[in-house]
């Protein structure tokens, strides 16, 4: 069962306006980059289904959260059907992330009141999602479907939208004021986060700094 309701989720997505996304089949790896994030100061965190084995990694990274980070909100990501969502909600999963929009994902996340954030690339899939319960609709690839400028548009007629844009983000001032500038509701951020190099030289406080940095300039943008 969720550990934080759907309401605390918009919250933490909301106020930090960034949302790390991240992968890798060891677990202390893993525990590193969301200690590291928790303590520049992210309070949600998305981990992607993108290897063998991933759901067991996750299971286990909840457990140690609910202890080390308690106030961080753990997601899953790259989720593209029903049963893989439903596989991370019974492990503790507080949102649902997808690439793509999948209907029958939102109907079993309703059911169990976990919001789902699905890919979408046009108004008609934001407004089907939305229309399925999805109260914020990631638009994914966000730079090749029309970047910033794609966002500020949509919002003209669907105003009440919650967007969430991952693809062609990066931590640095003049990309993130451009996306916050354009309306959306948070960033979603992944390579640009976790430079391999400092992943592989297990330089966290490198993460940590950049977080802090990252949160600082969407403060700024939103002031």
């Amino acid at each position: 069962m969720a550990k934080f309701s759907k309401s605390e989720v918009f919250q933490a997505m909301k106020s930090t306006g960034m949302v790390p996304v991240f992968f890798n089949n060891d677990l202390e790896i893993c525990k590193q980059v969301i200690k590291a994030c928790y303590q520049g100061g992210v309070r949600a965190f998305e981990f992607t289904n993108r290897g063998d084995f991933a759901h067991e990694l996750f299971g286990a990274l909840i457990k140690w959260a609910d202890k080390e980070c308690p106030e961080m909100v753990l997601g899953a990501g790259t989720v593209i059907d029903p049963a893989t969502a439903t596989l991370y909600m019974q492990l503790g999963a507080n949102f649902i992330v997808g690439p793509n929009f999948v209907s029958e994902i939102a109907t079993v996340c309703n059911r169990r009141l976990v919001p789902y954030s699905p890919g979408c690339g046009s108004v008609t899939e934001i407004s089907n999602a939305q229309a399925m319960g999805c109260d914020v609709t990631k638009v994914f690839p966000a730079g090749n479907v029309g970047g910033p400028s794609f966002v500020k548009n949509v919002l003209g007629p669907l105003r009440w939208s919650n967007i969430m844009v991952t693809g062609a983000v990066s931590p640095d001032k003049e990309n993130l004021t451009e996306w916050i500038k354009s309306g959306v509701f948070c960033v979603g951020m992944g390579s640009k986060l976790f430079p391999k190099d400092v992943i592989a030289s297990e330089n966290w406080q490198a993460i940590t700094d950049k977080c802090v940095e990252a949160l600082g300039y969407i403060r700024e943008a939103r002031a």
